[in-house]
């Protein structure tokens, strides 16, 4: 019997999987796609996500199709034990440094659709639907899958490594016998979806008119403006409460009339869940690796759950294609690890600390938490940035000489191309690129690397695309630097303030690669 060879398997076809399959398919790399379900789950659980996921979208082609079914996310508030607004969480304005809403919010199933829709035109891609794994076994060479079908027969692949985007209870960590360690958060939430103001009903009734966190020790609570009618609560359970029975209708209506009366919207769903601060101990086995909730879980108080999942396929699959282009060795692969697991645990820190805020249940605690959030901010209602919450990478495939850019998302702005604005992911392409945002800088590539050169000037220079809103001339104004290197996940892995900086960097990024034959493209 001849067993099929892919390059790459991917186990999961979420949302998560999903752009791992167009990220790594269209580069014509051979995936093979497992999924035990047929459908589309046809409710949303992911509602947020923010520009830098966006950008991945743009890269798979996919963004155009995927923003009408998106809207910003709206100003929240947070609401005190006695009802008192205590801070606002905003976004960025315009200009936006990545082209698109910093923050928005989104629907599930179309977003989904959308990408599957994609795939569906790869040819390097099959998509086995009804099909599980059941078992795996790798060598030196590749990875062994048994699957098997929903009539029960079972079949083999063969691959060179594994993405394993099969949600929280993963079938390839247990079968690895990858533990999971508890980082300190476990709370009981019931997540509401709402249709509001649908024709024949009444209205929204006294639903907030922004995102909202009711911080009320006598029931936490969160609100989201969705896309279009869709509206989201999460109400926080009190100890002793069975969740079960908080699932009723008649007690979901009951939790909610302070909002929302019965004949005032369509409750389209409701689910129970433990809020969690979850991750897998390894996310790499041999030529296997954890991706998503497969390697974390975190709480849902910044709506970056998503996010977070699609980080770590798109910081995957770069590193894939340049092991398979013989661009980079294997060892490049151990820095996903490093990059994402730190930053993943220092991001979940931040946002657990938002829901011990939110969870407090004891009302002299929560008065006396919110005096001191006032008297900190001198009794002032502050506007905080999300994506001021939102860390870069610390460790892991960067520049050893160190600079606060280095790490940081690099922008996108908006260039000319034949006379209109277009983005300059679109006008230019991916990959690995050498920025050069001094028009007055003299500088000639010394060194091969597998780098595109771009020139992005606020001046006048023949070659240079010209920006039409300035972000990148304050970016490097602000970064006090001339020029950046910057990985095909669009974090910079090292600036420079001068062409024999910039000759310097690019010597280190050849010599981290391992002596690899490489080019630079003009």
């Amino acid at each position: 019997m001849t067993v099929p060879r892919y390059d790459i398997a991917i186990i999961g076809f979420g949302p998560c999987g999903a752009v791992a399959a167009a990220l790594l398919g269209q580069t014509g790399l051979r995936v093979l796609v497992v999924e035990k379900s047929r459908q589309i789950y046809d409710k949303p659980r992911a509602v947020a996500m923010d520009h830098e996921i966006m950008r991945v979208l743009q890269g798979c082609g996919v963004a155009a199709a995927v923003e009408p079914h998106t809207a910003p996310f709206s100003l929240s508030e947070r609401y005190g034990a006695d009802g008192q607004l205590l801070r606002r969480v905003g976004m960025l304005p315009p200009p936006y440094p990545m082209a698109w809403a910093p923050t928005m919010v989104f629907h599930q199933p179309m977003v989904e659709k959308i990408l599957r829709q994609r795939i569906a035109a790869l040819p390097a891609v099959e998509v086995r639907l009804g099909a599980e794994l059941t078992a795996l076994s790798q060598d030196a060479q590749g990875v062994e899958l048994m699957l098997r079908d929903e009539d029960g027969a079972s079949a083999l692949a063969r691959v060179r490594y594994v993405i394993a985007c099969d949600g929280a209870s993963s079938t390839v960590r247990r079968l690895l016998g990858i533990a999971v360690e508890d980082l300190g958060f476990n709370e009981p939430w019931l997540v509401i979806d709402l249709l509001a103001g649908k024709k024949g009903q009444k209205g929204r009734g006294r639903l907030p008119a922004v995102s909202t966190h009711f911080c009320d020790p006598a029931r936490p609570a969160m609100f989201v403006v969705c896309t279009g009618d869709h509206r989201r609560f999460e109400i926080m359970l009190k100890p002793g409460e069975d969740p079960q029975q908080m699932e009723s209708e008649d007690v979901v209506w009951d939790m909610l009339s302070r909002w929302v009366a019965r004949d005032e919207a369509q409750l389209w769903r409701r689910a129970s869940y433990r809020f969690r601060a979850l991750v897998a101990k390894q996310w790499r086995i041999g030529r296997v690796f954890l991706a998503g909730d497969a390697a974390h879980q975190q709480p849902p108080f910044l709506g970056q759950g998503w996010c977070q999942g699609v980080r770590d396929v798109c910081n995957l699959s770069w590193k894939l294609q340049q092991v398979f282009a013989g661009e980079a060795g294997d060892h490049l692969l151990d820095s996903y690890y490093a990059e994402r697991n730190a930053h993943f645990r220092e991001l979940t820190q931040t946002i657990m600390g938002m829901g011990r805020y939110l969870c407090e249940l004891d009302p002299v605690v929560a008065r006396a938490r919110d005096a001191q959030l006032l008297a900190e901010a001198g009794g002032e209602i502050r506007t905080v940035l999300r994506q001021d919450l939102i860390p870069g990478l610390r460790l892991g495939f960067l520049s050893p000489h160190g600079h606060a850019a280095c790490g940081t998302l690099f922008p996108q702005p908006w260039v000319e191309q034949h006379g209109r604005p277009v983005r300059l992911d679109d006008a230019a392409g991916g990959g690995w690129r050498v920025v050069l945002g001094d028009a007055a800088l003299s500088w000639q590539p010394q060194v091969a690397a597998p780098l595109r050169l771009l020139w992005v000037a606020a001046g006048e220079r023949a070659g240079a695309w010209r920006e039409t809103e300035g972000v990148l001339a304050a970016w490097f104004a602000r970064h006090g630097v001339a020029a950046a290197i910057v990985r095909p996940d669009h974090y910079v892995y090292a600036v420079a303030d001068s062409a024999a900086g910039l000759d310097a960097e690019l010597d280190t990024l050849v010599g981290a690669w391992g002596g690899m034959q490489a080019r630079l493209v003009a």
